[in-house]
């Protein structure tokens, strides 16, 4: 199990909210965040916890009291620290994971408890999941929809898929074959998987080569994204290569090198705000992010994974202060109040999307969160 350290982190801007009752002036809201800042995951992990300098210290009122902890992509370690967040500091909120087999974890002790869950990472929403788990990265149906309409438009026939052997993996791969099963006129043609640990998918890269599908589909996240990105065009794959928005990052460039032009990937508007109309509701968060992001960590570092942790105080903005009009934090009543204003306050505007979150809804976004880029010449570009 990685070793777990406690992290305080010190946030860099506030926010007062007019209209919240002063029950928190006693008391302030606690919220636990493990996240994977080391690890396979943590070219996910570090940009979400760098987010955190940019989102308040103060929501309508009532200080924020944050409080990080690492898990390394690891399931126990989630765990532990879910945990931990309950038992010895009364957290009001938990955010995470980076990935998605940790954020299960992190889901299953949120509604065992009944604690209210940002989850930085796309998860299958079940029954028993349904009530504190709210989802910030867009649901996979979404994003792969617009990836589906790309490949009809582009007369794909035939596609092979690649992807984590994980539920991340199987998210994806189970989308692809419902969504283009039903379009008709698409067949999946081959699937390989592959860890997320793994340095070498030369052998799942060469099965796909050899059955030469129109275009290829890579089902990963963060760097691990890149790895058959490069097997694919070092084995002369000329198709079409597509990537889940869990690639969108500038890391992905970084590591995919010059296999990564022409890569067609969804991301969230986060990654290009400044061509969004100045009516598009997720145009303001996102420019507001990006500029102090890159202004501190330099050109280009924007992170749609930086983006999911800012929109989980974007979220708060609005919910907090409804709760807070309800009772104290620390108490079971203020997560109860935190919850419904979850699903009474709409048109949530954040920086990858604008939220709605209903009973049986809890990922929240519709087609307003979602933008597919292309890599032309070391550099995204939006797809028209």
């Amino acid at each position: 199990m990685t070793k777990l350290t406690w992290t305080a982190v010190v946030l860099a801007a506030s926010v007062s909210l007019p209209g919240a009752v002063t029950f928190a002036a006693a008391q302030d809201i606690t919220i636990g965040v493990s996240i994977s800042t080391t690890g396979p995951a943590a070219a996910l992990g570090i940009p979400e916890k760098n987010a955190l300098e940019f989102v308040p210290t103060e929501i309508g009122g009532a200080k924020i009291k944050t409080i990080v902890l690492d898990d390394a992509g690891d399931p126990t370690a989630a765990t532990t620290n879910a945990r931990r967040f309950v038992t010895e500091s009364n957290a009001d909120i938990i955010i995470g994971s980076s990935t998605t087999p940790p954020s299960i974890a992190i889901s299953t002790v949120a509604n065992e408890v009944g604690v209210v869950q940002f989850s930085l990472a796309p998860i299958p929403i079940t029954p028993a999941r349904e009530k504190w788990t709210a989802v910030l990265p867009q649901p996979v149906p979404i994003m792969g929809k617009v990836l589906y309409e790309h490949m009809k438009k582009n007369n794909i026939k035939t596609v092979g898929y690649i992807g984590f052997s994980d539920s991340y993996g199987d998210l994806w791969l189970n989308d692809l074959k419902t969504q283009t099963g039903a379009m008709g006129g698409i067949t999946v043609v081959a699937e390989e998987r592959y860890a997320r640990p793994d340095t070498s998918v030369a052998g799942q890269v060469l099965k796909l080569v050899a059955a030469n599908p129109d275009a290829i589909l890579i089902g990963a996240s963060g760097t691990g994204a890149a790895l058959p990105q490069s097997a694919l065009r070092e084995r002369g794959y000329k198709g079409l290569i597509y990537q889940t928005h869990g690639a969108a990052a500038m890391d992905f460039i970084r590591i995919a090198g010059p296999s990564a032009e022409g890569v067609i990937m969804a991301a969230g508007p986060v990654m290009a705000p400044e061509g969004q109309d100045d009516s598009a509701l997720t145009k303001k968060p996102g420019m507001a992010l990006n500029t102090a992001y890159e202004k501190k960590y330099g050109a280009n570092t924007r992170s749609q994974f930086a983006g999911h942790m800012f929109d989980a105080f974007e979220v708060m903005k609005r919910v907090v202060p409804v709760a807070l009009k309800k009772a104290k934090p620390g108490t079971p009543e203020f997560r109860e109040a935190l919850r419904e204003a979850l699903l009474s306050e709409k048109e949530i505007a954040a920086s990858q999307g604008v939220y709605n979150f209903t009973d049986k809804n809890r990922f929240g976004t519709d087609d307003r969160s979602r933008i597919i880029l292309t890599v032309k010449n070391g550099k995204y570009e939006v797809v028209k």
